[in-house]
């Protein structure tokens, strides 16, 4: 009965989380082009111990060849002056993003400023991966979806009992009853159709 639970609310998490993109979430969430976010902090790294190999893997293998030459370009102006090192960090940072967010098939709007508000969920996924622990995050998509679930159910359930001479009261079970379905439908479909990687599958082939 405890397995049968378990395996029960592991797959409702897996419904929450592909179930985000089945509900066209705005790319504003994307934190990969802040300046806190974990391309920048790979591109610190990387020039703060001379290795691009840390920065390789956010970009596609077809762009590995001008990350390392900005990477290079960098490296040497850096060393001039402080001035220099700035400038030259920030044309590094920017280029490997712009290239990053274009494997992903996403416009580069320019890196965004320390502390932005992402959201409960992404540093809530990047602090399971960071503590080992998914408990927190799993009990938060959930209840996410439990709560988004419920409330569209809810909603259909008040309207369903209309005369059929109520036009209105009609179309208003059925301006609950399409959200309701629609939830229910894009959450089931994305549990079913393959699941892509950071990058777009074609990508990913070559990457």
């Amino acid at each position: 009965m405890r397995s049968n639970r378990g395996m029960f609310r592991i797959l409702f998490v897996l419904f929450c989380i592909v179930g985000m993109s089945a509900f066209n979430l705005s790319p504003a969430y994307a934190h990969c082009d802040g300046m806190d976010g974990p391309v920048v902090k790979a591109a610190q790294e990387a020039l703060a111990k001379g290795d691009v190999n840390l920065v390789l893997i956010w970009v596609l293998k077809n762009d590995e060849a001008e990350i390392r030459r900005a990477f290079d370009q960098t490296m040497a102006v850096r060393k001039l002056n402080p001035q220099a090192q700035e400038l030259a960090d920030m044309y590094f940072f920017e280029t490997l993003v712009r290239i990053h967010r274009a494997g992903e098939g996403v416009a580069y709007t320019g890196l965004k400023p320390v502390g932005r508000d992402l959201g409960p969920a992404i540093p809530a996924a990047d602090l399971a991966l960071k503590s080992g622990d998914i408990e927190p995050l799993t009990n938060l998509l959930v209840e996410k979806m439990r709560t988004g679930l419920l409330d569209r159910y809810q909603k259909a359930m008040a309207a369903k009992s209309f005369k059929v001479q109520d036009v209105s009261a009609g179309r208003e079970y059925i301006e609950a009853y399409v959200p309701f379905i629609h939830y229910v439908e894009g959450i089931y479909e994305a549990t079913i159709n393959p699941a892509t990687g950071h990058y777009p599958e074609e990508a990913t082939a070559s990457h």
